[in-house]
C-alpha cells in the first residue's frame, strides 16, 4: 500500500528521494572529512623519479581506463587488498581515483606485479593478459623522462599545496645536482631488472626512458 502511494505522487518521492540520498551523502562526506589524513604506514612521499613517471601516467591517459581505489566490497577486497583509506592520498596532488575501470585498479598494483612484469606488459599486453585491450606503449622506451620537471613539481607541491615532503622522508629531494645524482642511481637499480637494450643504452648515455619512471611509480603504489 505504500508503495502504491508514493506512486500516485511522484514529485513527493522525488523529494523524498532527493532528500535521502542528499542526507546519505551528507553523513558520508562528514565522516570523510573527520577522519585524520595523516598518511597511513604504508603510504611514503615520491620520489622525484616516481613523481615523474606520475606525470607520464597523467600524460598518457591511463586514468581513463584504471581507478586508484578500492570500494569497501568484499568482491573487491578479494581482489586488490584492504579498502582505500584517505591517508593514502596525502601526497597525491591531485588524487586520480578514476571512475572508470576498464582495466584493474592500480592502487596496489605494486604488491602485484614485478618490474619485469611491467617491461613486458607495457611493451605487448597481450603477451600476458590474451585478452587484454591495452594498447602497447613501445613508445615511452624511446622517450626521455623529464626529470627537471618533476623536481620543480616536488618543491612547488611541497611550498603551495603543503605536501609533507621533506629531506628526511624524501631524501632525493635535495639540490638539483643531489636529486638528479640520487634519481640516476635509483633508475639504475629499476634498469638492471629489464632486458631491453635501448633502455639500457639510454641509462648508459645520461638519459632515463620514460618507461623507467613509469614503472618506479606503478611499484610505488602499494
Amino acid at each position: 500500500m505504500m508503495f502504491r502511494w508514493l506512486e500516485q505522487r511522484p514529485l513527493f518521492f522525488i523529494l523524498l528521494l532527493i532528500f535521502v540520498i542528499g542526507g546519505a551523502g551528507t553523513v558520508e562526506m562528514i565522516s570523510s572529512f573527520t577522519k585524520s589524513s595523516q598518511p597511513v604506514a604504508t603510504t611514503k612521499p615520491y620520489t622525484v623519479l616516481e613523481l615523474a613517471g606520475r606525470q607520464i601516467y597523467i600524460k598518457n591517459g591511463c586514468i581513463a581506463c584504471h581507478t586508484q581505489k578500492i570500494r569497501p566490497l568484499k568482491h573487491e577486497t578479494d581482489r586488490y587488498g584492504s579498502y582505500s583509506v584517505i591517508g593514502e592520498y596525502v601526497y597525491d596532488r591531485p588524487a586520480l581515483f578514476g571512475s572508470g575501470r576498464i582495466g584493474p585498479d592500480l592502487l596496489r598494483v605494486g604488491n602485484r606485479r614485478t618490474i619485469a612484469w611491467h617491461e613486458i606488459h607495457m611493451k605487448d599486453p597481450t603477451s600476458v593478459v590474451p585478452t587484454s585491450i591495452m594498447p602497447s606503449y613501445k613508445h615511452l622506451f624511446e622517450s626521455e623522462t623529464d626529470i627537471a620537471t618533476a623536481y620543480v613539481d616536488a618543491n612547488t607541491q611541497k611550498q603551495l599545496f603543503k605536501v609533507p615532503y621533506d629531506k628526511e622522508h624524501m631524501p632525493s629531494l635535495g639540490s638539483w645536482q643531489q636529486t638528479k645524482t640520487k634519481t640516476f642511481e635509483y633508475a639504475t637499480m629499476i634498469v638492471a631488472d629489464m632486458k631491453d637494450k635501448k633502455v639500457k643504452n639510454m641509462l648508459a648515455d645520461g638519459q632515463i626512458p620514460q618507461i623507467v619512471a613509469l614503472i618506479a611509480y606503478l611499484s610505488s603504489r602499494k
